[in-house]
């Protein structure tokens, strides 16, 4: 069993059901998946560029990833019916503990100027939204073989009542969110 799991079961679960007045720890926040989507810029659509950020894509999560289509045509974007407008992948189980731990620790310690995550980035569901201007803050994309520079957007979801029990969740699982200023 991971450390991470580990310190959920034995510390986090009991502060968080002393915290909000949980009874049942089946009603306690989880984490259920995390989804990785990737949209493909219209610049890029040529099947190279797409092959080559699979390739990157199946690095950084240890799957591959599933290629979203255009539903219809749009002339303004420049896309086609059946078109390949970006790539997502779904972790779950211990890829989904694995990657949050890279991501917590090791991840965005490598984004430049990074000062903490903002705290308003939940939805009412309680999922969490994070945006990566590109992929070279991933230990595993070596800066000298990337052939196409491409951002992601990656959202943990949670099984919270509310906002604020899945933001109390991630900053005790090690979620680096930026203190509030009151002034």
């Amino acid at each position: 069993m991971s450390t991470l799991i580990q310190k959920i079961q034995k510390e986090i679960y009991p502060k968080l059901k002393s915290t909000f007045g949980i009874e049942n720890i089946n009603a306690v926040p989880k984490i259920q998946k995390i989804v990785i989507n990737v949209g493909i810029r219209s610049d890029l659509k040529d099947a190279k560029a797409v092959e080559n950020i699979v390739e990157d894509l199946k690095l950084i999560t240890g799957q591959a990833p599933v290629k979203t289509l255009a539903k219809k045509s749009i002339a303004s974007f420049k896309t086609r019916e059946g078109q390949v407008v970006g790539l997502m992948v779904t972790l779950r189980g211990t890829r989904m503990n694995q990657f949050l731990d890279k991501l917590f620790n090791v991840t965005l310690a490598r984004v430049r100027d990074f000062r903490g995550l903002p705290g308003n980035a939940f939805d009412a569901s309680g999922n969490y939204s994070i945006g990566l201007k590109d992929q070279l803050a991933f230990p595993e994309i070596l800066p000298d073989n990337v052939k196409q520079v491409f951002g992601m957007q990656v959202t943990i979801v949670t099984r919270a009542n509310t906002p604020e029990q899945a933001k109390e969740f991630l900053k005790l699982i090690g979620l680096p969110i930026k203190k509030e200023d009151n002034g």
